[in-house]
């Protein structure tokens, strides 16, 4: 499942400009680290406010007449005749609000990829401040927590920070009116929500990657704007025009409803937990100017739910006792959810209640289905958190969170849950337990089975909302033996974390009898310790700081108990260390991709007999054998990339100086040959066995998806990075290292095995040897240097172009003298092609 990767786009795009200190807690030297002073910030916009003349306030009657209409809550909203007013009372001037816009109704035929698209997706995110200034005019800022300092002393950077850090201010209101009984301000906002703006509606990044241009003013206009308790909801109609189209220039129009949130952040904001990169958390990075008396110190506050026990069982909680928090998580259910469905997404979200009884806390987190004949519940409210089911082609389901920026703390959730994920856990389940579940080897699952796949994938999206990331690693600490093992595996599930991309044990054969507990994913141990370690109240210690040495302890003892308890971060480009961790991989199971992937390709292979017969539909055609062929090729990729990964990887285990062992370490050089022999025979030997021509000859399958798999193994183990990393082991490791000429050669072994056997070479392998070929002719020729498009080209500077080079000279001479020795036409003439190739490479014509 993709895990909040809409939310990580607005982060990235919603990116605010200035820097503030603030994190309102307790500083470790003692001093206040709230938000800035109120007078300060209202000087400093004294100093930069545009010269105008005084506005002239009009008696509040004038303003906002007896037959306004008006709602009161965080602040009073009016309407009156075409107008909208805000009444802001003083007390809110310089308080932090959390404006989040969303989608709540999508647009006809908008369907860019990943971007928000459908009802309830997220489109905007921005803290606010309304300041009020000279002129009788307020302010409206942006505000960013990214860069902090607390120390208001005459030796601090408070202040120094303060004064390069205005934050941005993106609009200024006339004060129309005064409210003196109610001391607040009114504004007219009409024109300002009725115009585009990025900080209401859809961020100015969001909407450049998803071609939408102008607004159209006169098809755009405010539906409704309504105070809340906490929040004020603003919903509106907003029409753009698209990008013309390729070809035709067609320019469309896009209509949206939205809807924006503007919530007020807590007055005594959360204390926060520092990130440890042990424990997968998400967090926010801020640089702290206070930390680092010689310089500056990156935190990072981790994302989790204000959970805290109530006053009066705080000393049951400090006993040990489970105490229900004085405010659950409640998630509810989109009322436009297909009702047969329902009871297994409330499952899904209540099975984490037994992770946080490690945490101290029962009843913690409640599903409930949403109000069916309450006219105050809106799924659009910011005050719930809510699964929102989506009619939609995309087969996914996401879990993303709203938090305060201050402090981590997870303020609400909108889960998006696309109705086609429905078809990919079809797919996951026929490809990876058919050949162990007789429910699985039909068209269609029963829906009791399907209900239960969605409860799965709930738990999986509900473990984001709480701030856990993906465990990758989660499932290499498992013995692949203990997954045929029915007693182990029904017992203890085939990983440890439901965070974890281990879908279904494929492991499991059929005459191991395993049955559902062993085949399906479920909270385990790793996650409720994560559960544990993030949301255990420590009610004796005050700061983040001083939680620190006593959190790292337990880490440590954890981490010592057992491999359960491991942590492996999703393999990213962003986060370098981990891309090499062959522990740390998708769809992935057990401590070993050879053997766990010997055991996959012998169910493949039992399924693989049976396409036709178990997808059969009466009235219909093959098409639905074809489209399972396919994915049974992808779950065979998988396998080999899992093996492959092993050569040149480096294992990555994050650790503190109170931890004994090497952080980085690199695969055993047996394991890694153990790797090359699984590669050569499971995929560079041409697996005929998924050369199905007879359903070659009724559907658009074709045997081309099994030779771009050999080609993508081939190209990721013959590239530069691969062969920098083992260079590197056999520095450090010298005679125990699996190393580069070893691995060259052993490849080269396996892919012309025909030359020492003199064998004929079909066709199958003469094209995995044409690649094989180019592969190393690009290799010795110098390319761009583009951090984000690798260059499959060697640098000059280090032992692999020499390397190469002598490999491609040892090989040429090899088929050189091989071609005599051929009776076969067509293999001759192949190998008198690759030798031109190489020799063309190694001896350019001028």
């Amino acid at each position: 499942m993709k895990s909040a990767t809409t939310h990580v786009l607005l982060g990235a795009l919603c990116a605010l400009t200035a820097a503030l200190p603030a994190n309102a807690q307790k500083h470790k030297k003692g001093k206040d680290t709230a938000t800035p002073n109120k007078d300060s910030v209202a000087a400093a916009l004294a100093k930069v406010a545009f010269p105008a003349k005084q506005e002239t306030l009009k008696p509040y009657r004038d303003v906002i007449p007896a037959n306004a209409i008006t709602s009161s809550g965080l602040f009073k909203v009016h309407k009156s005749a075409d107008k909208y007013y805000f009444e802001i009372p003083d007390s809110l001037l310089g308080r932090d609000l959390l404006v989040v816009s969303r989608i709540s109704k999508g647009s006809s035929e908008y369907r860019p990829m990943i971007l928000p698209t459908y009802a309830g997706d997220q489109i905007g995110e921005k803290v606010i401040r309304f300041e009020k200034s000279t002129g009788n005019k307020i302010f409206l800022q942006t505000i960013s927590y990214r860069e902090r300092a607390a120390d208001s002393s005459s030796n601090g950077l408070y202040r120094s920070l303060m004064n390069n850090s205005l934050q941005p201010i993106q609009a200024a209101f006339a004060v129309k009116a005064v409210n003196d009984s109610s001391k607040s301000s009114v504004i007219d906002v009409t024109d300002y929500l009725n115009n585009d703006n990025s900080v209401f509606f859809f961020d100015a990044g969001i909407k450049a990657l998803g071609g939408l241009n102008m607004m159209a003013a006169d098809r755009s206009y405010i539906g409704d704007v309504h105070a809340y308790p906490m929040n004020i909801e603003i919903k509106s109609v907003r029409t753009y025009t698209g990008r013309p189209m390729p070809v035709t220039n067609e320019v469309k129009t896009y209509s949206f409803e939205l809807n924006s949130s503007i919530v007020l952040l807590p007055s005594i904001p959360m204390k926060s937990r520092f990130f440890d990169p042990r424990v997968g958390f998400f967090a926010d990075e801020y640089i702290d100017f206070d930390d680092n008396p010689q310089g500056i110190k990156s935190e990072s506050l981790i994302w989790k739910w204000r959970l805290e026990p109530r006053k009066e069982d705080l000393e049951k909680y400090k006993r040990g006792e489970l105490v229900t928090p004085e405010k659950p998580i409640i998630i509810y259910i989109d009322p436009l959810t297909p009702k047969k469905w329902v009871p297994y997404l409330i499952a899904g979200v209540n099975d984490w209640q037994s992770a946080f009884e490690a945490a101290g806390f029962k009843e913690a987190i409640i599903a409930k289905e949403a109000p069916a004949d309450d006219s105050t519940w809106s799924i659009e409210d910011a005050r719930h958190s809510v699964l929102v089911y989506k009619p939609s082609s995309m087969a996914n389901a996401m879990g993303p969170s709203i938090k305060d920026p201050r402090t981590g703390e997870i303020l609400e959730t909108h889960i998006n849950w696309y109705h086609n994920v429905m078809d990919m856990l079809y797919k996951w389940y026929f490809i990876q337990a058919g050949a162990i579940d007789k429910r699985a080897q039909a068209p269609q699952l029963p829906d009791s089975l399907m209900g239960e796949l969605i409860r799965f994938v709930s738990s999986h999206e509900v473990g984001h909302t709480l701030g856990l990331r993906h465990n990758w690693g989660a499932s290499s600490t498992v013995p692949v033996d203990s997954l045929r093992s029915k007693r182990w595996v029904e017992g203890n599930g085939h990983t440890p974390s439901i965070m974890d991309y281990a879908r279904f044990n494929y492991v499991a054969q059929p005459e191991d009898n395993i049955g559902p507990k062993g085949i399906f994913p479920r909270i385990g141990a790793y996650d409720k310790w994560a559960i544990e370690w993030a949301y255990r109240v420590l009610p004796a210690i005050k700061t983040p700081e001083e939680e620190t040495p006593l959190l790292n302890k337990l880490v440590i003892e954890k981490l010592a108990s057992g491999k359960q308890y491991f942590f492996g971060i999703e393999r990213v480009p962003w986060e370098a260390a981990t891309q090499y961790d062959p522990r740390n991989q998708r769809e992935d199971l057990g401590d070993d991709a050879m053997k766990a992937g010997a055991y996959g390709i012998a169910n493949l292979k039992r399924i693989e007999k049976h396409l036709m017969d178990w997808t059969r539909q009466p009235n219909e055609d093959y098409s639905k054998a074809g489209e399972m062929y396919n994915e049974l090729v992808k779950q065979f990729d998988l396998y080999m990339g899992h093996a492959a990964a092993n050569i040149g990887g480096i294992l990555t285990t994050p650790k503190t100086v109170e931890q004994a062992g090497p952080v980085y370490e690199f695969p055993a050089k047996s394991k890694q040959q153990r790797a090359m022999t699984f590669l050569q025979e499971q995929l560079f030997t041409t697996p005929m066995w998924l050369n199905d021509t007879q359903l070659a000859g009724l559907t658009k399958t074709s045997f081309a998806v099994v030779t771009n798999v050999q080609k993508k193994v081939l190209f990721q183990l013959l590239s530069p990075d691969v062969l920098d990393r083992l260079s590197l082991q056999e520095n450090i490791e010298g005679a125990n290292a699996y190393t580069a000429m070893q691995f060259l050669r052993e490849l080269k072994q396996g892919i012309f095995s025909e030359l020492a056997a003199h064998k004929t070479i079909d066709t199958y392998r003469r094209g995995l040897q044409r690649v094989y070929v180019e592969r190393l002719l690009m290799m010795m020729i110098s390319g761009p240097s583009n951090p984000l498009m690798p260059s499959p080209s060697l640098s000059k500077d280090g032992d692999a172009l020499p390397l190469i080079k002598a490999h491609a000279k040892a090989l040429a001479e090899h088929i050189k003298a091989s071609i005599p020795l051929t009776t076969d036409e067509m293999t001759r003439s192949h190998l008198q092609d690759l030798y031109d190739r190489l020799d063309n490479g190694l001896h350019p014509r001028k």
